[in-house]
This record gives structure tokens, sequence and C-alpha cells, in this order.
């Protein structure tokens, strides 16, 4: 963002060249983008708009309001290192501390898994599913990382009893800093997820998005995945690519109670595979698509 055209962001507060500080939100914005765009981050503009905002303590809608005004110092030094931290390759959700999972604000840091817009998927299934239910459902989240499915689910199904499970304490302080902030009521356990689930046995419904990432591909991610967020949330066991799938699918019958579901989240390549598993433990098990028609959700019933 230099006007020396240099990749170092904008000038420091040290800086004694004052021409070339930007004039106004809108010039500094203009430098952010482009400045991305020159270390090849593919939604510069994007990314830009989301750190530039950050850095001014606003949202983005009230960052294009502010296109006008003055920049302090402070502000560009705040902004200077947010993108030099994308630059290199961190997650804007890691730098800002925080993520949208169905239109709610999730915190999240590098021991937890960045929410996808595909999970979202889970929770319309869900809904579906429990939409007629009378009595209230028993639910459970395996491997909860954030909480986003959790706490979407205690939010979006009021009547339900939530369960939450994971064997990483670090990602249960954020679950739990983030049911506080957004006022919902989960139960969260340090545990395996497959005991848990016998454990506490019947389910009306089980959730998980288990690690599905081929180790095998871990060079063809993103740097931003690949560098940043937690191995143990996103690679699969080397020597078992389908492990949570069957494991899953195997215990089902004996978790859920009559009429229960299990929704499991896949990976790109994975729904021929899970369907063939899911079907051995349930004929009428089925794998939904989501928005960008990838089969991205095992259902298997009770």
């Amino acid at each position: 963002m230099s006007a020396q055209g240099g990749d170092t962001g904008p000038p420091s507060a040290s800086s004694s060249q004052t021409a070339e500080r930007p004039r106004n939100v809108g010039e500094m914005l203009e430098r952010a983008r482009a400045f991305l765009e020159r270390k090849g981050v593919e939604e510069a503009r994007l990314d830009a708009d989301l750190l530039v905002a950050h850095a001014l303590e606003v949202d983005r809608l009230h960052l294009l309001l502010r296109l006008e005004e003055p920049v302090a110092e402070e502000e560009l030094v705040r902004a200077r290192s947010l993108l030099q931290r994308r630059a290199a390759t961190e997650p804007v959700a890691y730098i800002t501390g925080a993520r949208e999972f169905y239109g709610r604000s999730f915190g999240v840091c590098s021991g937890v898994l960045i929410p996808r817009p595909e999970t979202e998927l889970i929770v319309d299934l869900a809904r579906d599913h429990l939409a007629d239910r009378e009595q209230a459902p028993r639910i459970l989240d395996i491997g909860t990382g954030s909480g986003c499915l959790a706490i979407t689910l205690a939010l979006e199904v009021s009547s339900a009893t939530v369960h939450a499970v994971d064997v990483s304490g670090e990602a249960l302080e954020v679950a739990r800093a983030n049911a506080t902030s957004l006022d919902a009521e989960v139960t969260w356990l340090e545990q395996d997820g497959l005991q848990a689930a016998g454990d506490g046995a019947p389910w009306d419904l089980i959730v998980c998005n288990p690690p599905y990432v081929n180790p095998a591909e871990r060079e063809s991610l993103a740097p931003e995945v690949r560098d940043h967020e937690p191995a143990g949330a996103l690679f699969a066991p080397e020597d078992d690519v389908h492990y949570w799938v069957r494991s899953l699918a195997q215990g089902a019958r004996g978790w859920l109670r009559s009429g229960g579901l299990m929704l499991v989240e896949l990976g790109h390549e994975q729904g021929p595979a899970a369907l063939e598993l899911g079907r051995q433990a349930d004929p009428e098990a089925r794998v939904e698509q989501d928005l960008a028609g990838i089969p991205r959700v095992l259902v298997l019933g009770a």
C-alpha cells in the first residue's frame, strides 16, 4: 500500500513522509485492496474491506459510509499489521477473531476450525427433521470445535436439549465463550465423541463435521487452510480416510432413538464411498448436496 512501490502496507506512525499518507478512509481502502491483490490474495477486495473495517472498529457497511473521513495514525498502523498478516496467508477469520455462521458471529482462533457456509446445510436438514416433533429433542454434536453447530441448533430449535463433545479443551473454551455471547444453553463434554454418543444414547439427532481431508492431499490445500487451521480437525486418519463415516454409520442405530437422524459432513470427493458405507447400516441412507452441487451431508436414520 506504500506509494514508494513496495508491498509493506500503509506507512508507519513514525513515517515523516506525510505526503504518502492516505488522505481518507477511501484512499486507505484502495491501497489495501491493491496491496492484497499484488500479494495474490484470492478475494483481495473483500478481505481488504473486512480488515480495514476491523482496524477502524466498524462493520463493513459503516466502513463504506466513512470513505471521506480522515484516518488517524494509530488506525493506519493497525491496518498495516492486519494486512501484512493476511498477505502471509493467515485467514481473515483468525485475524479478526470472528466468522459468521447461520447469521450469527462466532469467535474463532487457531485452535478451532473456521466455520464454513456449506456446514449450514446440516442446520437446514436438522430443522426440517425436527420441525414437527412434539417431544423436546435430544441433540449431540460430535467434534464441536467453535460450537457453531451445537449453538445454532440450540438457538434454532429452542425446545432441544443440546450436548456437544470435543477432545480439545482449547476448542471447548472457545465454544463455551461463543455460547455465553450468543446466550445459548449447551452441555459441553471433553470426551471422545464416539464414546459420548454411546454413553448418552438414545439421541434424536446426532450431527458431526469430522476430520475428512485425506492427508495425501495436504500439499494441494490452500496455505490458509494447510498452514493455519488445526490439523486434528482437518485430516482423517492416514490409514483409513473413511474412519469417521464408517464409525458413525456403524454406531448410528445403537445411538439413535427410533425415528432419529444422523447428519455427517463429507469431503468434496467422499460422497460415493460415504453413501456405500452408510447403506450398510441404513439401506435408506442418502447424501444431500450443498449449494455448489457437491455431495456434502450423509443422512442416516434409525
